[in-house]
């Protein structure tokens, strides 16, 4: 039913520069953007730099100041984080302006699409299916106007808006279409007051930096009593106050994996910016992790395993003296912005000049029919055959073996009963008149696609509005597994363990209404899925919203695109292997560099806390760990961060990284104490000499590690290996290096001691190694 209250032809151009000048204009804040000035600032002022930074100033007092060479490094790694995550903020600025939703707005000189900030106070919006609300405003026409309201107030059912009705920006329209007046723009919308509540820039909302960061909680409740003890402890060894200070911040400094939660910022960013090259826009930062680990991804056949755009191929008549042809023709033209299956009828047949439209009914997922009332020739009706035909009919019998085939099959029938169709009440009694069977040609890439990730152990769920049987001719064509054994989402339980239960059994689902997509997103979380849900429509947004990762068709509606974490600006399906090989690089190759820098924090942590039991000086000076840390955990990691990485996911993260970094850590401090100890009391008393056996074992035993970080070797990674080893050799050998770091090699064949111990040290390391990687596996 169509209704509407008088409408003016909108603002002028100049009405429209008054309202900007008063600030009238919707301009929210971008709560995913943020600036030059909050990225400086985020990196900048963390409670690490402000601990480190303090330490370094200290140092600065009490020692050389190569010994401070770890504040500069931490200048260089913030520097480098800014610079990443600057370039990435810029590069989903860009392509958030292609992906943006682009309103019609209604003014003096006729309608126009525009930016949704350049929309201003009393602007009239046109509504369309698909369109999301980006004012708050009241409806000024409403033709079968139906919105879903569900992202704002958690109900699932749409609501029928009526001439005089308030609709809230973040709401998005279902069916129908409309006009409604912009009352409440830009912060002063509801939306924006949600959205600054509820969508903050979540670049540390992950899993992964969670985990790192409970680590680094865990280590720094041991900062302060492990340096009190190395102070007193040095203090106790007549070492002087000054030489004491510069020991306990060594070790204190080195417990710390602060460059690991940069180094994820890091990867994280540089995937951005890689998948924004195949033209995907990443909405929000995580989601990179979320590709790793997801196990399960759901299609929608309509624009997913299907090339864009529809065709009637058939019309298979029922009733030969109904007007078929001009009643496709008239409902094609009824209205004004169909759906892509409608606009198929509309371009296969032409409007008839005799055939006036006096109301409508518009197409809806849930009822999967549209209908019309013509002057002088009745209701028609077009949808879906089993919505509209009993079961065992002639016809309910020839269109589900055309829908066999893959095509999609619409009923046209003549309401015969007295009443106009209508949303709530329904059809009426049908006379069948035609069956249209419409092409959909499956993506020329949708079997690779599928195949791709069914090698890497994801499942491939289609889940679609239409027939069974056409879902599941088309996901057998894509090669998807259980495609003969379709299931009709009518029948379905509504017990989510009953669902579950029959998800993990079949593969296809047709018919699905779109509440039900999202409880079979539920369902699967029941069985412990992590799940990615791809989807253009109106239909799919309550399902996008419940996945752990929604991807949205840069051409589908905007509500899908305002609501996925990841938008495929050229709807190419084909780029999903890319998405999800970002993801798992990203997550394999940060568990590979955490194995380096938690090692470092377990290895400082024994050293400082051996360190003062024994009672001796610090077995390294500040800028030996630096050294150190920078050829075996600081430069590689940098590099093996960015590599490809194809390891699958596998959950238990950080279980994983402590079973290989505490043996690894025991051994290498275990091993580069030793040295100092066989340094100072077997074989010489000098404490230079003994420091500089204590850094060479540390050394050793270091690489070993990074070799079993970077394993399985290729000749990029042993370059990297080979290139840290010559930087150290060269360091004590090239005198001007060797006296800055306090390394001079000395001519002493007591010295093999540290060079052996190092080398039992990397061995055990190895062992450990080995012998982790099969409890990691389990």
């Amino acid at each position: 039913m169509t209704s509407q209250t008088l409408v003016g032809p909108g603002l002028t151009q100049a009405e429209v520069d008054d309202r900007i000048a008063r600030g009238q204009a919707n301009h929210a804040p971008d709560a995913n953007a943020r600036s030059l000035g909050d990225i400086v600032r985020t990196n900048t002022f963390t409670w690490f730099n402000g601990l480190i930074g303090s330490l370094w100033v200290l140092m600065l007092v009490v020692a050389p100041w190569q010994d401070a060479l770890f504040g500069f490094i931490i200048l260089a790694n913030t520097g480098i984080g800014i610079v990443q995550e600057y370039r990435a903020a810029r590069t989903l600025a860009a392509l958030s302006v292609i992906g943006a939703a682009r309103p019609v707005v209604r003014r003096a000189d006729g309608d126009r699409s525009v930016a949704a900030a350049d929309i201003v106070l009393d602007d009239l919006v046109v509504l369309r299916t698909g369109d999301q609300f980006v004012v708050d405003g009241e409806i000024l026409v409403s033709d079968g106007l139906e919105i879903d309201e569900s992202l704002l107030t958690g109900e699932a059912d749409p609501v029928d808006k009526a001439v005089g009705d308030t609709a809230m920006s973040g709401s998005f329209v279902v069916a129908g279409h409309g006009l409604y007046r912009a009352t409440r723009v830009g912060a002063d919308s509801f939306a924006a007051g949600l959205t600054q509540e509820a969508k903050k820039f979540s670049l540390t909302n992950s899993e992964l930096r969670d985990s790192i960061m409970r680590f680094i909680r865990f280590v720094s409740w041991f900062l302060v009593p492990v340096g009190l003890l190395l102070v007193v402890s040095q203090l106790r060894a007549d070492i002087p106050v000054k030489d004491a200070v510069r020991g306990a911040i060594a070790g204190v400094v080195t417990m710390v994996p602060e460059g690991l939660v940069l180094l994820t910022s890091i990867a994280m960013a540089v995937a951005v910016v890689r998948l924004a090259r195949k033209r995907t826009l990443v909405q929000e930062m995580p989601a990179v992790e979320v590709l790793a680990r997801v196990d399960v991804v759901c299609v929608d056949k309509t624009g997913t395993l299907t090339a864009p755009g529809m065709a009637v191929r058939d019309v298979v008549v029922l009733d030969p003296d109904a007007p078929v042809a001009a009643a496709l023709g008239a409902l094609g033209a009824s209205e004004l912005q169909p759906n892509p299956t409608l606009q198929a009828v509309a371009d296969g047949f032409t409007r008839p000049a005799d055939w006036t439209v006096l109301d409508t009914v518009a197409f809806s997922s849930a009822r999967k029919w549209s209908a019309a009332t013509f002057a002088d020739h009745g209701s028609w009706v077009l949808g879906a055959p089993e919505f509209l035909l009993p079961d065992g009919t002639a016809s309910r019998r020839q269109a589900d073996d055309l829908a066999a085939g893959g095509a999609r099959v619409l009923l046209l029938a003549r309401c015969s009963g007295d009443a106009a169709p209508s949303a709530d009440a329904g059809t009426g009694p049908l006379a069948p008149a035609a069956l249209v069977v419409i092409d959909q040609r499956l993506r020329p890439d949708a079997a690779d696609t599928v195949r791709y990730f069914l090698d890497q152990g994801v499942q491939v769920k289609v889940i679609s509005g239409d027939h069974p049987t056409t879902a599941a001719a088309i996901a057998a064509q894509a090669g998807v597994p259980g495609a003969a054994d379709p299931v009709d989402a009518r029948g379905l339980p509504t017990d989510l363990a009953e669902l579950a239960d029959v998800v993990a059994r079949h593969s296809v689902f047709g018919r699905v209404s779109p509440s039900q997509k999202r409880q079979l997103v539920d369902a699967l979380h029941h069985n412990g899925s992590t799940v990615a849900m791809t989807g253009d429509g109106v239909n799919d947004v309550l399902a996008l919203k419940a996945a752990d990762l929604g991807i949205a068709m840069g051409s589908g509606a905007g509500a899908t695109r305002a609501v996925a974490q990841i938008v495929l600006l050229d709807d190419q399906f084909t780029v999903m292997p890319s998405v999800v090989a970002e993801g798992r690089r990203v997550l394999g190759n940060i568990e590979r560099v955490s194995d380096v820098f938690l090692t470092k924090s377990v290895y400082a942590t024994i050293v400082s806390f051996m360190t003062g039991v024994f009672a001796v000086a610090f077995p390294f000076l500040p800028r030996h760990l630096s050294l150190v840390s920078a050829l075996t955990i600081g430069i590689p990691a940098f590099f093996l961060a960015l590599m490809p990485n194809a390891e699958r996911f596998r959950p238990g993260f950080f279980r994983r990284v402590m079973i290989f970094a505490i043996p690894a850590g025991v051994i290498t401090a275990a091993a580069s104490f030793a040295a100092y100890l066989v340094a100072t009391w077997a074989t010489y008393d000098g404490s230079a000499a003994a420091k500089v056996d204590a850094t060479t074992a540390l050394f050793i035993v270091s690489l070993a590690v990074l070799i079993e970080s970077a394993r399985p070797l290729n000749a990029l990674r042993l370059a990297i290996v080979a290139a840290m080893a010559g930087c150290y050799v060269a360091v004590l050998v090239v005198p001007p290096l060797s006296r800055f770091f306090a390394l001079e090699l000395q001519a002493d064949a007591d010295r093999l001691w540290a060079v052996g111990i190092g080398l039992l040290g990397a061995a055990l390391v190895i062992v450990a190694g080995r012998l982790s990687d099969r409890w990691r596996r389990t």
